[in-house]
């Protein structure tokens, strides 16, 4: 599965995305407001890719991890995922990471309006939700720049390196 936008590519991740992936989770400013925490070592970051493309190939996909790369070059930049909640619900979450050096650059915004034309269009939602930690003003950014609306502020969810943090909830409706 392919999904393209003006710039980027998402591939659902395979086996070569491993060393990408490492590499983006190993940085401690992707961690900062992460908690996944940094792999221990490149075994660690196998595991979890390896489940997440056990996860891509079951039949009726709930859970579905992207690498997103550029079209011009085919570089890696970062992975986004989209979790199908329960079928009676007709309801997602989606997630991002991006690597520091493509930040502020529109590729997460872009990205993420990917997914969510994917979410309504394709697996036909009705609701898809984000979360992210208070501090990290750059996700609040990339989730109201696609029209996600705040919806929730839930107070000291987020088990973060840097101790507990309130966290943001986030939505986006099929009819917005």
């Amino acid at each position: 599965m392919i999904l393209e936008s003006e710039r980027l590519t998402l591939n659902l991740v395979t086996a070569l995305d491993i060393g990408n992936v490492h590499v983006l989770h190993s940085l401690p400013e992707v961690d900062e407001y992460n908690t996944l925490g940094i792999p221990k070592n490149i075994e660690e970051t196998k595991s979890l890719v390896e489940n997440w493309i056990l996860e891509n190939k079951k039949q009726g996909i709930q859970r579905f991890t992207f690498s997103v790369k550029v079209q011009s070059n085919d570089e890696f930049i970062g992975l986004i995922g989209i979790n199908i909640g329960k079928a009676a619900y007709k309801n997602a979450e989606v997630w991002f990471k991006f690597h520091p050096k493509f930040w502020n650059k529109g590729y997460a915004t872009e990205a993420l309006k990917t997914i969510l034309k994917f979410g309504f269009q394709e697996l036909k939602l009705h609701r898809i939700e984000a979360c992210c930690a208070v501090g990290n003003i750059g996700s609040m950014k990339v989730l109201e720049k696609v029209g996600m609306l705040r919806e929730a502020h839930t107070r000291k969810l987020l088990p973060l390196k840097s101790g507990w943090s309130d966290n943001y909830g986030y939505a986006k409706l099929s009819t917005d």
